[in-house]
C-alpha cells in the first residue's frame, strides 16, 4: 500500500505521520531524512544532493527520484512525506511503483486556512536539547520556556517566525497546487480538514485507509 501525505507547514503532517506509522506499520519515507542518511554515508547520490543543498538550490527531480527509487521494494507498505513535491516527481514515483508492481493508493491533503497555518507555525517551540515540539496555543509546556521531557530551553526556530511562516506558506501553495490537481485527476486524492483535533484528523484518514483494506 502506498500513501502520500501532503500538508502545509503547520497542518500537523508530522503528527499524523507518526500516528499512521504506529497504527498501520508503514515504512516512513521522508525525503529530508533520506537525504541526510545518504549524505552521512557519502554515497554518490548523497554527495550530488549535498552539492545542491550547500549552494542553497533545490535538488533536481531526477536525483530526488533516483534516491527514492533505491528505498522502494516490491510488496512494501510506504508512507511518503515531502515527496513528491512536483508533478514531474509524481510521474517519476508512478514509474518507480509500476516497476515494483504497485501504484499510489491514497493521497491525503491536509487543508488548513492560511491564517490558521501561520498562527500554528509562529506558536511552535522546539526544545534546544532533545528536539521535542511544543505549541504555545495547542500544546503548552508545563513550565513556560522549559521542555517537559528533558528540562531543556524551548526556542522558536527562525523559520517559525510569522514573517518567515508567511513566505513558507506561499512557496508551499505555489508548489502544491499543480500536484493536488494531478492527484485529483488520478482520483486518489482525499482532502481532510486539518483544523480539527489530531484525533479527528487521524480518524478521518483511518476511514479512507480502512476502506482500501489497510490493516492495523
Amino acid at each position: 500500500m502506498i500513501v502520500i501525505l501532503i500538508g502545509a507547514p503547520g497542518s500537523g503532517k508530522g503528527t499524523q505521520s507518526q500516528r499512521l506509522v504506529a497504527r498501520y506499520g508503514f515504512t516512513y519515507l521522508a525525503t529530508g531524512d533520506i537525504f541526510r542518511a545518504e549524505i552521512a554515508k557519502k554515497t554518490p547520490l548523497g554527495l550530488k544532493a549535498e552539492s545542491y543543498l550547500k549552494s542553497g538550490k533545490l535538488v533536481p527531480d531526477p536525483i530526488v527520484i533516483e534516491i527514492v527509487a533505491g528505498k522502494v521494494v516490491a510488496g512494501g507498505k510506504y508512507l511518503f512525506d515531502g515527496f513528491p513535491r512536483t508533478v514531474d516527481q509524481a510521474r517519476g514515483l508512478d514509474e518507480i511503483l509500476r516497476k515494483a508492481g504497485a501504484q499510489v493508493d491514497l493521497v491525503v491533503s491536509l487543508t488548513l486556512p492560511s491564517a490558521a497555518a501561520i498562527a500554528r507555525m509562529s506558536s511552535r517551540r522546539i526544545c534546544s536539547k532533545c528536539g521535542e515540539v511544543f505549541n504555545v496555543i495547542s500544546r503548552k509546556p508545563r513550565k513556560e520556556g522549559v521542555c517537559d521531557k528533558c528540562g531543556g530551553a524551548l526556542i522558536q526556530r527562525e523559520d517559525d517566525t510569522e514573517a518567515t511562516a508567511k513566505k513558507r506558506l506561499m512557496v508551499f501553495e505555489d508548489q502544491t497546487q499543480p500536484l493536488v490537481a494531478y492527484y485529483k485527476g488520478e482520483q486518489v486524492l482525499r482532502e481532510i480538514d486539518a483544523s480539527q483535533s489530531p484525533e479527528e484528523v487521524e480518524a478521518a484518514i483511518a476511514t479512507s485507509l480502512n476502506a482500501l483494506g489497510a490493516k492495523n
